[in-house]
């Protein structure tokens, strides 16, 4: 007589020959319930079951040993089994997202469409270079290191914030040597690294989501870190101390000891754009992508094509206009502050203004912004409203090109050259001299 099958136990799953296989059975096992030896040691449970059309599929469960036991592996099996009942085919879904792409494969994918144009931003257009190249190294930095391996459809919200803890916490912090001579590039990671990497992540698997390889962001809910952006402005002290290094970088350093050349002096388009961006305050990269079609010295205004905002008419002071004069002019398509080598922008400015910054002997958290911060403050300091500053330095929503139905030759480049003023005074080391009220002044309250 024929033994009576019962489920499936551990003297069972241990007695397997290697070839071997068991299955369940009785009337507490799972029909198409068992487990398998291969030649070696391993054991793995197995499930047989029919899809709605028929076809007979084989899902493997997984490795006999923690977690997977007769127990619950079986409680698994009745859990696919209950997908399958309501139309799923899990192996099918399982073999698909082991062949799916990586996140590796989608960065890939995101940035060709990208650097196509066929990604747009919020305002309708395409992303900037320097945008992509912002993101290009994000995504070589920290994602493809973290995450890279991983398959699309298998990251989870807890991968997503575990990303970036690490990010926080510098596991990919390190230094890269770049083709340039002697160039490196400083990963170091932190809080504000990790929030803006997982805003582009967020955005990276948006795009997988729209492409139907997801089904839901992994990224979206995830709380990131605060900001913890420190609104710096220059003290007066500070505005002399810029004015010293601006001047120090100007002159050639005196000959070297062993008789030999010393260093020239810093290239004077870069002392330039510097000096324009403390009496302009705007975004170092308006300035030096600012070319000489962009500029009516003669109506003191620039057209800026292509901003963070869009287009934007900006109105000039006269001091501001004295710095393009002294660079030019040029023809329409040459920028006002070319770098020393090549055709393209300055690139090497960030380590070109942090000289000028040690030649003054400031801190190191004064930085082309905060000139930009500065300027604005000033301007609220001497009682110009929020929509009058806007329009000078190109905030958002307030410098695009509707305002270039505005007359901006009145209370504007007034505005312009009254704060230019204070800020030349404050560069000479003067200090800030009373000042009558120009037209476009709003007085604080008292």
């Amino acid at each position: 007589m024929a033994a009576e099958r019962r489920p499936i136990g551990l003297r069972d799953v241990r007695a397997l020959p290697p070839n071997g296989e068991i299955w369940d059975g009785g009337t507490e096992g799972v029909a198409g319930f068992g487990a398998r030896r291969q030649r070696s040691e391993a054991i793995a449970y197995v499930l047989l079951y029919r899809t709605a059309e028929g076809r007979l599929r084989r899902y493997t469960i997984g490795r006999h040993g923690a977690p997977w036991t007769p127990e619950t592996a079986r409680k698994e099996a009745k859990r696919i089994l209950g997908m399958v009942a309501d139309g799923s085919d899990p192996a099918a879904e399982k073999r698909e997202k082991r062949q799916a792409a990586t996140v590796a494969d989608l960065c890939d994918l995101y940035l060709a469409d990208a650097e196509a144009g066929r990604l747009l931003t919020r305002r309708g257009v395409a992303k900037k270079v320097s945008t992509l190249t912002t993101d290009k190294s994000r995504i070589e930095r920290h994602i493809k290191p973290l995450l890279g391996t991983m398959k699309v459809p298998t990251v989870t919200r807890a991968d997503v914030e575990r990303f970036m803890h690490d990010v926080a916490e510098g596991e990919t912090a390190q230094r890269v040597k770049l083709a340039k001579k002697r160039a490196l590039s400083n990963v170091r990671g932190g809080k504000g690294a990790a929030s803006r990497t997982l805003g582009l992540l967020g955005a990276i698997f948006a795009y997988a989501e729209r492409k139907r390889m997801i089904v839901e962001n992994p990224a979206r809910g995830v709380i990131r870190y605060a900001d913890g952006k420190r609104e710096r402005r220059l003290s007066e002290a500070e505005y002399a101390a810029l004015g010293k290094g601006l001047a120090k970088v100007a002159e050639p350093p005196p000959p070297r000891k062993d008789g030999k050349p010393g260093k020239a002096a810093m290239w004077p388009a870069a002392i330039a754009t510097a000096r324009f961006l403390a009496l302009t305050g705007w975004r170092s990269g308006e300035a030096l992508s600012l070319r000489w079609g962009m500029v009516d010295l003669t109506r003191r205004t620039a057209r800026l094509t292509d901003t963070k905002t869009g287009e934007s008419l900006r109105p000039l002071s006269a001091a501001a206009c004295d710095i393009l004069r002294a660079q030019g002019p040029g023809a329409p398509d040459a920028l006002v502050f070319p770098p020393s080598r090549g055709s393209g922008t300055m690139t090497g400015f960030p380590s070109l203004f942090e000289r000028i910054t040690k030649a003054g002997e400031l801190p190191a958290d004064v930085t082309p912004h905060v000139l930009r911060h500065s300027f604005a403050s000033l301007a609220n300091d001497l009682g110009y409203s929020e929509a009058t500053i806007g329009m000078l330095i190109g905030h958002k929503g307030t410098g695009s090109t509707t305002r270039g139905y505005i007359h901006l030759g009145d209370a504007l480049t007034i505005a312009a050259d009254r704060i230019a003023a204070t800020i030349l005074r404050k560069l000479a080391g003067q200090g800030a001299a009373e000042v009558v009220e120009g037209p476009g002044a709003q007085r604080a309250p008292a």
